[in-house]
């Protein structure tokens, strides 16, 4: 089961993040006690004020290779566990998602 899912207009990826993680970076995949599978990402920028967040959409959309404003926050702003929307054409979208899964 990989953690995203295509849609219409793009994809909604499930993210698990960890701040303050020495370097913007994705670390590949990770299955959760649930079941849940999720792309594990790390970021330099602290939990505060959204900061994290907007680190995370910077380095999705440049993995990616779509504008940030592309990708958007669907759920998940103060917890460790998001979900994003990336907008874009879908088949080429998972393949990038693929690629970036498979570095960690």
């Amino acid at each position: 089961m990989s953690p995203w899912t295509k849609i219409a207009d793009g994809v909604i990826v499930v993210v698990r993040l960890t701040p303050r993680g020495g370097r913007d970076a994705f670390d590949g995949i990770e299955s959760l006690a649930d079941g849940q599978s999720v792309l594990k990402a790390r970021v330099r920028a602290v939990a505060s004020e959204g900061q994290a967040n907007a680190a995370l959409i910077k380095l999705l959309a440049r993995e990616l290779g779509v504008a940030p404003r592309d990708v958007a926050l669907v759920s998940g702003a103060g917890a460790r566990i998001k979900r994003l929307k990336v907008t874009g054409e879908t088949s080429a979208l998972g393949i990038a998602l693929e690629k970036l899964a498979a570095i960690g």
